[in-house]
């Protein structure tokens, strides 16, 4: 009986401890759970958060500078054509050739000249030889009418025989020295110092002595470039004023040039004033035909100044996002000054002082609140790990692990 009583008695223990150990496991999932349900809802609320980065307005008290595209090109640059007709005898310089003032860089075989020439020349002597031989009868009747044994219409015939002969050899003359230059142009010269950059005809090619060019000479110190300046601008760029010409593909800091030549007039087309900037290339780092920015320094505005991409565009015209104390955002729309690329100044709008959104979403609205993040962290500290690198793939999976109940 005793036995029996002992026996009840420990089923009894384990039964209640098993169901102890059932509550146990039980509470421990319910908690569980409630842990992860709140580290979801925190997870989503940071995730839902609309994290800006702002940049504060103020007055622009330092230099700008406007930077404007433009192409390169040589100081002289000339097509050079051949002014004689004929077949392209020899070239003596090639692409790359350096040529100085009046070297001959090719020839031209014109036999339809040569005796173009040969007949200015002999009707030049035969006119020649009309004129003495009208001279030497005029001076006979001259004689002939102070004897009074000639007329005077006959006198005035033999006259205008002569003069009609002086007409006729000035006439021939003046052919043949047309012919005799039109023969010097057989030989293709360089007009000025430079590089020959192009040949577009070979031996044996036709040139019929229209404007097709034969060669391109270029002159590769100084070069200069052509830029326009908008209206904006116009008052504050000067003759012998500096500039800085910079070729993207080179690096560095760029060249100092020098506006030499102003327009002084806008194009009502585009609105812009042509402007030449001269650029020392001794070195002969630059070559015509580049891209380059040319940049001018401009004195301060001393307008309200803000970062371009801050500007939100819609129907309702140019606006900005403004961020009060509260994180709340503030549509305001400004009226645009001067643009300087990265920076516009602002007339209207905003009294100084704003935290604007850079970068603003397109789905921004009025009343949105906001969690404002400074910059990204510098260089050389952590960076935040690739989602599909193996050791970002562990991380997440024991996250996952810790999560489930």
């Amino acid at each position: 009986m005793t036995d029996n009583s002992n026996l009840t008695g420990k089923t009894k223990r384990w039964v209640i401890g098993f169901f102890v150990l059932l509550a146990i496991g039980s509470a421990n999932t319910i908690f569980n759970r409630f842990k992860n349900a709140e580290h979801l809802e925190s997870a989503v609320a940071e995730q839902s958060k609309n994290f800006v980065k702002v940049a504060v307005v103020g007055a622009s008290n330092a230099e700008q500078k406007l930077t404007l595209p433009g192409t390169l090109l040589g100081f002289s640059q000339s097509p050079i054509a051949g002014r004689a007709a004929g077949y392209l005898k020899r070239w003596y310089k090639d692409i790359g050739s350096v040529v100085t003032q009046g070297e001959v860089i090719a020839e031209i075989d014109s036999p339809e000249l040569d005796q173009q020439l040969f007949q200015g020349q002999a009707t030049q002597q035969q006119a020649a030889e009309s004129m003495q031989l009208a001279k030497s009868s005029l001076e006979r009747w001259e004689a002939l009418r102070k004897k009074d044994v000639v007329s005077q219409q006959e006198y005035d015939e033999r006259k205008s025989t002569y003069l009609q002969a002086v007409s006729n050899f000035n006439a021939s003359a003046a052919n043949y020295e047309r012919l005799k230059q039109l023969t010097t142009f057989k030989k293709i010269v360089a007009p000025f110092n430079g590089v020959i950059t192009k040949r577009n005809v070979d031996i044996g090619d036709l040139v019929d002595g229209t404007t097709k060019p034969l060669f391109l000479i270029t002159q590769l110190d100084p070069l200069r470039v052509y830029v326009y300046v908008p209206q904006a601008f116009v008052r504050f760029v000067k003759v012998g004023q500096e500039a800085t010409v910079k070729q993207d593909d080179l690096g560095g800091a760029g060249v100092t040039a020098q506006i030499t030549k102003v327009a002084s007039a806008i194009d009502p087309l585009t609105r812009t004033m042509q402007i030449e900037v001269t650029i020392n290339n001794k070195a002969g780092t630059l070559m015509p035909g580049a891209f380059v920015q040319v940049s001018l320094r401009l004195p301060p505005s001393k307008a309200l100044n803000m970062p371009s991409n801050a500007l939100i565009v819609r129907k309702s015209g140019t606006q900005v996002a403004v961020v009060d104390d509260q994180n709340k955002v503030h549509l305001v729309p400004i009226t645009v000054g001067r643009d300087y690329g990265n920076n516009i100044d602002v007339s209207q709008g905003l009294n100084g002082g704003e935290q604007v959104i850079l970068n603003p979403s397109d789905s921004i609205s009025d009343g949105d609140v906001v969690q404002i993040v400074k910059d990204a962290a510098p260089v050389g500290e952590k960076k935040e790990e690739n989602a599909s690198s193996p050791k970002a793939e562990s991380k997440a999976d024991t996250e996952t692990a810790k999560a489930k109940p």
